[in-house]
């Protein structure tokens, strides 16, 4: 559950909803192929267990910062021929403005990681 607190109350969302939001909004970006796990170890793990060994949010990781917004790291796989920078620079844009528009909660940061390339 991530809490904020603002001038007309407390909002309270789950981490579900957040990540499965910010997986949407990924998937719908330009260029993505893929939401990636973080390692081929956890990839194999997560196949065989169906996702409930490392929970269900593959690639999407949601953490509180210090200053009362979030920090959202993702995975990600790139189709060949991608723009790397733009498609970074995009999501990066997009999950940000989603997640601040759905939810109600500012986001500090968002890390993209690229960490495969799809022919």
């Amino acid at each position: 559950m991530v809490s904020v607190e603002n001038h007309i109350g407390k909002i309270t969302v789950s981490e579900r909803y957040l990540t499965e939001l910010v997986r949407h909004t990924v998937t719908g970006c330009f260029g993505v192929a893929d939401i990636a796990s973080v390692s081929t170890a956890q990839s194999v793990i997560s196949a065989a267990t169906g996702g409930k060994f490392f929970g269900d949010n593959k690639g999407v990781y949601i953490h509180s910062s210090k200053n009362n917004g979030l920090v959202i790291d993702l995975h990600i796989k790139v189709t060949y021929g991608t723009n790397i920078t733009a498609a970074v620079n995009s999501i990066i844009h997009k999950v940000s403005f989603t997640v601040e528009e759905a939810a109600g909660v500012s986001v500090n940061n968002v890390n993209v990681y690229v960490d495969g390339m799809i022919y």
